[in-house]
């Protein structure tokens, strides 16, 4: 017997060179929040912006006479999931949800004494339902227990009117993301299914009716199926089969996926390393490459959490997440950054001191600077009194 091959013909595609699947694969890659992170772009998005946000420090203000003011945080601002789970956990489990899902819940598990959240208990999303009557939201379903909305935390993104639920970055990107999985579980399939790919027995002499065809059949199989060496007669041919052609589609659909991928997420594709059809992107300096990042793409994240956060602490407090983390520069750049600072009389120098976790300068310092470069703020004299005896 002998394997027939499917040869390239000039102007034959990948899809008519592969065949198909085996008839045990049946259906199609099943997409959901649990699967899409088996896509190394969907997880580099997600952990990229989960990162970078839940790193912000969260600070807390009120203005007292027009001038913002620090103040003490609430416990639910520092370990919002008890002892066990901190704020920057915290930040970054409900961003990893908020990105994948457009939602993030949690059970409001204890109060302060002003009846604020002091406690969230973040839940899984597969076992949440949102039950809405009548246009209204009436109920959360959580593992199989019904809460009131006043008991569960709630935030959401990728909002629409008349939604009570943010829209999936993952439902809408499903078909990219599912492509990319299947030619993933064709590729795993297909080295992984035996001694070689599925073909195409052909007798060259006679035609065989569909009993010895059968038999035919199973007799390949069963050769095959642990690596063992297939005797064929005089009749049969055998050849194997080509997939050269069609493995440089495989990579040219999973390198598009990337690019696809990053575009739903929200993510700069360079920044996980997906190729940018443009060639490499450069800019002068991280910091003008991080500012670009902050403004155009995480900015409305962190606006959207403050304003969720604020739902913790009673008014007019406000919380803040410092996004100067963000936007370290280079010694040479924030020195100069500063010094502008100080020349424009924004910034003292103590307070310039300050950011740069140096104490203040005591009377040495200022006396030895003096010494050295002259008093910079000594004002000009000036020619308003005549001197004693001179003529008018």
């Amino acid at each position: 017997m002998s394997l027939f091959s499917r040869r390239a013909w000039p102007g034959q595609t990948a899809a008519e060179l592969i065949p198909q699947r085996p008839e045990a694969r049946a259906g199609s890659v099943s997409v959901t929040n649990e699967t899409a992170l088996r896509h190394s772009a969907v997880w580099a998005c997600l952990r990229l912006r989960a990162n970078l946000l839940s790193t912000m420090p969260v600070d807390l203000y009120r203005r007292v006479s027009g001038v913002q003011v620090e103040v003490s945080k609430p416990v639910v601002l520092v370990t919002p999931g008890g002892d066990r789970v901190d704020m920057q956990e915290w930040l970054y489990s409900s961003q990893f949800d908020l990105d994948r899902a457009g939602n993030v819940f949690g059970l409001i598990t204890a109060k302060d004494g002003l009846g604020l959240p002091a406690r969230i208990d973040l839940v899984p999303l597969a076992e949440v339902s949102v039950i809405i009557r009548k246009g209204v939201l009436a109920k959360y379903r959580i593992a199989g227990i019904e809460y009131d909305p006043a008991q569960v935390w709630h935030e959401r993104q990728y909002t629409v009117a008349g939604m009570h639920v943010g829209l999936s970055p993952i439902a809408y990107a499903a078909w990219s993301i599912g492509e990319y999985l299947s030619v993933q579980e064709f590729a795993l399939d297909w080295f992984g299914n035996g001694a070689i790919p599925s073909g195409h027995l052909r007798n060259t002499a006679k035609t065989i009716d569909p009993k010895d065809a059968g038999i035919a059949k199973q007799r390949f199989k069963a050769a095959t199926a642990n690596r063992d060496v297939f005797v064929t007669g005089a009749d049969w041919e055998y050849s194997m089969i080509q997939a050269e052609a069609a493995g440089a589609d495989w990579i040219e659909a999973k390198r598009f996926g990337v690019g696809d991928i990053a575009r739903f997420f929200d993510c700069p594709g360079d920044l996980i390393d997906a190729a940018v059809s443009t060639g490499s992107i450069t800019y002068a300096s991280v910091t003008q490459r991080n500012l670009q990042l902050l403004v155009m793409h995480l900015g409305p994240a962190v606006a959207r959490r403050e304003n969720a956060l604020n739902r913790l602490t009673p008014r007019p407090r406000y919380v803040k997440l410092n996004t100067d983390a963000l936007l370290r520069m280079d010694p040479q750049g924030r020195a100069l950054a500063l010094k502008t600072q100080i020349d424009a009389r924004t910034l003292t120098p103590n307070e310039a001191r300050e950011l740069e976790d140096r104490p203040p300068l005591t009377a040495d310092q200022l006396a030895e600077f003096d010494r050295l470069f002259g008093s910079p703020n000594k004002q000009p004299a000036t020619a308003s009194t005549a001197t004693p005896g001179a003529s008018s």
